[in-house]
């Protein structure tokens, strides 16, 4: 069997595998050997999971050849799970080096929702330690490379799984989203991800109570592929807080086009932030395209004042509150960025941190507001294309230097204060054929409304993404 079924969507992958025209098992083997291929350059799948891979494909075949019915809408997917996810009886490191031989007793809920699905693991994705930062590096396992230029940045914290996906080692990826940490990566890689609207994938864990910043959501190569996993991943659950009510089968493919044209505001820089020469120029190019849709384009943004502060508070409260049960070694040997931001959210006073979620609530009223006289806002994902691998995060956008770690993604950051839903998903390349992805945003719960803009944008742009396979192959044989 040719290896091409690496490189067809998962939608289509699907459908083969359904029709018998190729096994759940062929089709683990060839992603299988797709990660021999090329991850020991760019180093996305750090626990791999083969021998667990083939016998639950075999069981999926088996499965199949005696009901005639798939397991469910990702039947015999092979996909890869981020290394900050619980994965039962499989490393779970957290990119630290406290927790380099964790082997949890059970699974996170996205991973058993994903396997009751029919996915089959072939491994975990890495992540920047304990997903701090927008750069996928740790003291575990090291440095993930962009497909596109393996001496970049891909991105993070979903680095891991945005090149899992973008190189045919994965059909889908689960990832994070907290500042960024999932449309960066996907922009940085040329794949497609989607922060959802909060709720809509639920969190169980204890500290899923309050804060509204973090969410899981689905990574993949196209629109389409992005909903099939949102189907498997997203509705109600008993043990969540914070939970939509509508079920994942509403999201599933396919997406038809919206039936009205839409009002969408755009803007380059949310009205005062850095932005790339390269970035700024592949946006303008955008316009058009959405015209070309049919769609009524202004240039609007939403008002976010006091987004930044608020956001890097509540961070920072989350931050400390998420450390705080930790072995006092695990932050002791973090690096120097995550003791800075839990030693602030330490110090937080109740007034400060009140203030934030004060603030925090005046901004979901005005996006509200805003979004009922607009459909879609359409921003860049990223204010820099993909940086050098030996920065740590980026200093200077543009002339204007960048005061931490974080202040560099503010273009997500103040998207995420909202609690909306977000599409990051490719629109073009900067003169150095390096991808630029863009943010499709939404109201609270307008989920499928994203994902069918997206598709409809997808269409429209109709880019050809595929990094370059073979010279990553050539580079790792010489290695």
């Amino acid at each position: 069997m040719s290896d091409d079924v690496v490189d067809l969507s998962a939608q289509d992958l699907r459908q083969r595998l359904i029709a018998r025209e190729v096994s759940a098992r062929e089709v683990a083997a060839a992603h299988l050997a797709r990660i021999e291929l090329v991850d020991g350059v760019v180093n996305a799948v750090v626990t791999r999971t083969a021998e667990l891979a083939l016998r639950r494909a075999g069981e999926l075949d088996d499965l199949l050849a005696r009901t005639g019915a798939p397991v469910g809408p990702l039947h015999g997917l092979p996909v890869v799970h981020k290394d900050l996810v619980l994965t039962a009886g499989v490393r779970t490191t957290f990119g630290s080096q406290a927790f380099a031989d964790n082997v949890p007793g059970v699974d996170d809920v996205i991973v058993t929702r994903m396997r009751a699905a029919g996915s089959v693991m072939v491994g975990k994705s890495n992540t920047p330690e304990f997903g701090a930062g927008s750069h996928t590096f740790n003291p575990v396992f090291g440095m993930t490379r962009n497909p596109w230029d393996t001496e970049r940045s891909c991105g993070g914290s979903s680095g891991g799984a945005a090149v899992a996906v973008a190189c045919g080692m994965a059909a889908l990826a689960d990832g994070s989203d907290l500042g960024g940490s999932l449309r960066n990566p996907t922009a940085f890689c040329g794949v497609v991800g989607l922060r959802p609207s909060v709720g809509r994938v639920p969190g169980t864990g204890p500290r899923a109570t309050r804060t509204r910043l973090p969410v899981q959501g689905p990574v993949a190569r196209t629109v389409g592929d992005v909903a099939l996993l949102l189907g498997a991943i997203a509705g109600p659950h008993a043990l969540a807080p914070c939970a939509l009510a509508e079920p994942g089968a509403t999201f599933l493919p396919p997406l038809p086009p919206l039936d009205r044209p839409l009002r969408v505001a755009v803007s380059v820089d949310l009205g005062d932030l850095p932005i790339h020469p390269h970035i700024r120029s592949v946006f303008a190019s955008l316009v058009p395209a959405l015209e070309s849709l049919g769609w009524e384009v202004e240039r609007a943004a939403p008002d976010l004042r006091g987004a930044d502060v608020a956001f890097e508070t509540i961070r920072a409260w989350y931050t400390a509150m998420r450390h705080a049960s930790l072995p006092p070694a695990a932050l002791d040997q973090a690096k120097a960025v995550i003791r800075e931001e839990a030693a602030r959210g330490q110090a937080l006073g109740a007034a400060e941190l009140g203030a934030a979620f004060e603030a925090e609530t005046r901004l979901v009223q005005r996006a509200s507001n805003f979004f009922g006289r607009h459909d879609l806002f359409v921003c860049p994902a990223t204010q820099v294309p993909p940086f050098p691998v030996d920065q740590e995060w980026v200093t200077e956008i543009d002339g204007q230097p960048m005061a931490n770690y974080v202040e560099w993604m503010r273009v997500c950051s103040r998207i995420t204060m909202l609690g909306v839903p977000a599409l990051s998903m490719p629109i073009g390349f900067t003169p150095d054929g390096l991808p630029v992805g863009v943010q499709l945003v939404a109201p609270h719960g307008a989920d499928r409304t994203v994902l069918r803009a997206g598709a409809m944008l997808e269409a429209e742009l109709g880019l050809a993404l595929r990094p370059p396979i073979a010279a990553l192959a050539r580079a790792g044989r010489r290695s």
